[in-house]
């Protein structure tokens, strides 16, 4: 609720501070006096137009502060977190409206655009006046209203709807993108499906191309290659083959050999040598091998012209997968085990084109069920709550006036159902109904208003706090006496805030707060004072007749035991 109302520079209003409570609290004091102001400076607060003639004369700017204190999880509180504010302890919101019409907002000691005060607003205060749009601007928010006083059965059939609404939305969007893409996703089919036909005639393993490019450098090379290790093979091993270059030369073996067998004699006498005839051995034992190597090596030589072209032919179709799907073979295999899986997928849209359209009927029935039924379950409630509304118009000089909550079907769905919501008042009977913000004006909306946020307050808690400015206009006496009552009713349920100028509503205040002015006609902080006991009998005394006689004294002191009775 609103904790505190601080304004400066706002009309006749130099510096006051209102401070608020839970209940019922009135706003009183002379004509003049700056009442209304507080209403003004509280629409600053919640988002209102900001107009420079607010501004008092003489002034730089219009100040408004509200505190305020919800608990966490309240709307209001969650939008001014994700605004940035601080909210831990409690939430100061701050309007600014300079002498030249620039408006500045903060919340929560954070700047922020004024549009996010009026989303908070929106859960924070309902503001009823002459002067001051109804809360309920669309029939949406008639709507929202009717499914909140509706109840649990009511909820569950919003929920119902818009939970099979959501699901058919979802539902045709997929059945929509399957049958839009159905010839891209055939020409994919196609594609993937002539890839993996190329790709498994061609059966291509790991590795395979480089293995075969390093198989032609060597098919190209072959006779060079052989000479080579021909040559080397003798110069080692000695040779009696034609290609060797030198076969009456001594080699290296026989070399080896005889050095052996001449330090292995002289080794005898001395162990060193022996040591090196050792080593001449295990070095003529590696030449050995080597020369085997290099007649294995030669064996493997292919000097056939087939082989080489058969070679050539297979890296060609490999090269040509490696172009479209590569550029090795691994990534080949990699793509198309990926666009086997993905082929799977395409070669099923039919089916999940069938699938789809039985969900998608099936969801549509369902959906018409639960349309009909919150539609039935909406004029239900409809009923009791206009029922209930005109009731309470009975209480409030309104007696022949009575409020129709229409139902009726709307042209498309919507998550919310197929209904078009409207509150409507018949100012008297055989009028025509027509929409409340239209049909009643001045005192009488704010009447209306106080009526259906009497009924709905306990059911829907839609805001914690109402206002209600001239809600008390056009009537007195018994009348105003009721309305009276049924503000102190709605501030069992929510902090209720009303400027009056009776004293019969004034009666029923659980704080009764008095504006009044200075000797230079400026409201300052101490012009907005809390009257109880003597000071709040004089004060309702000054409203009923401008004196404060003892006979008018004494007529307050009855009022108010009336207001109380009529309370308990």
């Amino acid at each position: 609720m609103l904790q505190e109302i601080r304004l400066r520079d706002l009309g006749v209003i130099d510096d006051a501070v209102v401070p608020l409570h839970a209940g019922l609290t009135v706003l009183t004091g002379e004509t003049g006096a700056g009442k209304t102001m507080v209403v003004s400076g509280l629409g600053l607060l919640l988002g209102g137009r900001g107009d420079a003639g607010l501004v008092r004369d003489g002034a730089v700017r219009t100040v408004v502060e509200g505190l305020v204190d919800l608990p966490v999880g309240h709307p209001a509180m969650t939008r001014a977190a994700d605004a940035g504010a601080d909210v831990e302890d409690g939430l100061v919101l701050v309007r600014t409206v300079s002498g030249e019409g620039r408006s500045r907002a903060h919340i929560g000691g954070r700047s922020a655009p004024v549009g996010v005060l009026a989303e908070i607003g929106e859960h924070l205060v309902a503001v009823h006046g002459q002067a001051d749009q109804w809360r309920l601007r669309s029939t949406e928010e008639h709507r929202d209203l009717l499914d909140a006083y509706g109840g649990a059965s009511l909820q569950r059939a919003v929920e119902l709807h818009g939970t099979l609404f959501a699901e058919r939305q979802a539902v045709a969007r997929e059945l929509g993108d399957l049958q839009s893409r159905l010839r891209e996703r055939a020409q994919e089919l196609e594609f993937l499906s002539v890839g993996l036909a190329r790709i498994e005639a061609a059966d291509p393993r790991p590795g395979e191309d480089e293995e075969l490019r390093a198989e032609s450098e060597r098919l190209t090379h072959a006779a060079d290659l052989l000479l080579a290790a021909s040559e080397a093979g003798a110069l080692l091993g000695g040779s009696d083959d034609p290609y060797d270059a030198a076969p009456e030369a001594l080699s290296v073996t026989d070399a080896l050999g005889r050095a052996r067998s001449t330090l292995g004699q002289a080794g005898v006498n001395d162990p060193a040598l022996a040591a090196l005839a050792e080593r001449v051995a295990e070095v003529g034992h590696l030449v050995n091998d080597l020369v085997a190597d290099l007649a294995d090596y030669r064996s493997g030589i292919d000097l056939d012209a087939g082989r080489a072209d058969a070679v050539e032919e297979r890296r060609s179709v490999l090269a040509g997968l490696a172009r479209t799907y590569g550029p090795t073979m691994a990534d080949v295999l990699q793509w198309a085990k990926e666009a086997a899986v993905r082929a799977d997928d395409l070669a099923g849209t039919d089916d999940r084109l069938e699938v789809l359209r039985g969900r998608l009927a099936t969801i549509s029935t369902d959906l018409a069920a639960a349309g009909t039924a919150l539609t039935t379950a909406r004029r239900t409630a409809a009923v009791r709550l206009g029922t209930a509304v005109t009731a309470e118009l009975a209480h409030l000089a309104m007696a022949r006036a009575s409020v129709v909550v229409a139902v009726e079907p709307r042209a498309t769905v919507t998550r919310e159902g197929a209904d078009d919501v409207e509150i409507r008042l018949a100012a008297a009977p055989g009028a025509t109904a027509r929409s409340v913000a239209r049909a009643a004006s001045g005192g009488e909306l704010s009447r209306v208003m106080l009526a259906i946020e009497v009924v709905t307050a306990s059911r829907t808690g839609m805001v914690p706090t109402y206002v209600f400015d001239e809600v008390d206009a056009g009537i007195g006496g018994r009348a105003a006496l009721d309305v009276g009552s049924r503000l102190a009713a709605l501030a069992r349920h929510a902090q209720v805030v009303v400027v009056t100028h009776l004293p019969q509503v004034a009666a029923y205040a659980d704080r009764h707060l008095v504006v009044t002015k200075a000797s230079d006609g400026r409201v300052t902080s101490s012009g907005v004072v809390e009257v109880r006991g003597a000071e709040r009998e004089a004060e309702l005394a000054r409203m009923m007749g401008g004196v404060q006689s003892q006979t008018a004294l004494r007529h307050a002191r009855e009022l108010l035991a009336e207001a109380v009775a009529r309370r308990a």
